[in-house]
């Protein structure tokens, strides 16, 4: 499964036009707009909403379309928060931790 994130495209970098600056949810980062570069679609420009994928935007999007999948974001992300808090009270390892994800400090290659 492939996950697009929407950004805000906030600044295009004038010393390569296949960069940008886009912004998600407060955190700013460079990304590649080299998809957009070919012709084939108009060039992308400040204050468009882009959806990201492995730091590639990928496509336009509406801002509507961008707001509700934050949205949806947020949600699955607290969804998750409270299973992990269900964990800690009934006094189980969250899988993640204890197979390695990013909360782990481990690399992720399985249990110990």
């Amino acid at each position: 499964m492939c996950l697009g994130i929407p950004g805000l495209v906030v600044d295009l970098h004038a010393d390569d036009p296949h960069r940008a600056t886009a912004e998600v949810e407060g955190a700013r980062r460079e990304i590649s707009i080299a998809l957009f570069a070919d012709g084939s679609q108009p060039p992308i420009e400040r204050g468009e909403w882009v959806l990201i994928h492995v730091g590639f935007a990928m496509s336009r999007i509406d801002e509507h379309e961008a707001r509700e999948t934050l949205r949806s974001l947020r949600a699955l992300g607290e969804v998750y928060e409270g299973e992990r808090e269900e964990f800690a009270a009934a006094g189980e390892m969250d899988p993640l931790v204890q197979f390695g994800g990013p909360s782990s400090g481990r690399d992720g290659a399985g249990p110990p």
